[in-house]
């Protein structure tokens, strides 16, 4: 081990032994950060830049031109970018807020608690991972027909609720966790809420803000429930109306109006992401340690 002495896996310090790290990796974020630099730039593009041949990547002469555009269409549909704007963060935040919710009390009952047949809910919740949205559109539909929630604000919120991804990394950070710990509460008399409520969900909160980027970012771009459940425009989310105005304005003059919706409907998962990127990484790590 006395080799080992000078030297350290994750030196506090700059040291020599990271300058080759540092130019493996510096080519791999520069081409990881080339999208978001685009999308960026794209919005900013005066009309004669977004059809200059061949195309620029980065803006020379940036404008508001596309923005301007972006609300002069907005102005002349009949249901103000307000309502959109409320009506997904609405539909977000009560999403988000439940989804944590479920995902981290199954994952607790599923890891922590014992009775018969976690094992193979928990083969399910996998199996589920499988399945891509358009797999289970029609499912989807029949259910929230039959329920009769269309043209709802439940018919936003029910079908993105569960989050398989979301409740395998809780489950798996909740595994971390050691029983004697719960042990030990239970023999002072606590409850499993108690447990819940004061153990586990302030020690898994990096699982928890991983579990709400997921969320968000699944809920923030839907359009699918705003196409497939909702007949009232007035029900409908910003993720939709951005989709359509960009559609709709899928002509030469309406390319500027498109990439300035695609920038709007970008930065809250950027700034949510940066926000939240530590607990992200943590998660990642813990979540496959047994």
């Amino acid at each position: 081990m006395a080799g080992y002495k000078g030297s350290s896996i994750n030196p506090k310090k700059f040291e020599k032994g990271q300058i080759k790290l540092i130019l493996a990796v510096t080519p791999l974020a520069i081409l990881m950060l080339l999208p978001i630099i685009f999308i960026f730039c794209h919005a900013f593009k005066p009309m004669t830049e977004l059809f200059t041949f061949p195309p620029r990547f980065f803006v020379v002469n940036p404008t508001l031109d596309n923005f301007r555009g972006l609300m002069k269409a907005s102005q002349t549909s009949g249901i103000p970018m307000s309502r959109y704007v409320f009506n997904s963060l609405v539909v977000t935040l009560s999403d988000v807020l439940l989804s944590i919710v479920l995902s981290t009390t199954a994952g607790f009952a599923l890891s922590k608690l014992k009775f018969r047949g976690k094992e193979a809910l928990m083969e399910i919740n996998n199996m589920a991972l499988m399945f891509v949205p358009v797999a289970v559109m029609i499912p989807r539909y029949l259910v929230i027909d039959t329920l009769n929630i269309t043209n709802n604000y439940l018919a936003h919120i029910l079908p993105l609720l569960a989050m398989p991804v979301s409740l395998f990394l809780v489950k798996q950070f909740i595994d971390q966790i050691p029983d004697a710990l719960i042990d030990a509460a239970y023999m002072d008399g606590a409850t499993d809420f108690v447990v819940y409520r004061r153990i586990i969900m302030p020690m898994i909160r990096p699982a928890i803000a991983t579990a709400a980027i997921l969320s968000f970012q699944q809920v923030w771009a839907n359009v699918e429930s705003s196409n497939l459940y909702m007949s009232e425009d007035g029900l409908r989310t910003l993720a939709f109306y951005m989709n359509t105005l960009a559609n709709a304005n899928n002509t030469v003059a309406g390319q500027g109006i498109a990439a300035a919706a695609t920038l709007i409907m970008f930065v809250p998962n950027l700034v949510m992401f940066i926000i939240c990127q530590k607990n992200v990484m943590n998660t990642m790590a813990h979540s496959g340690i047994k």
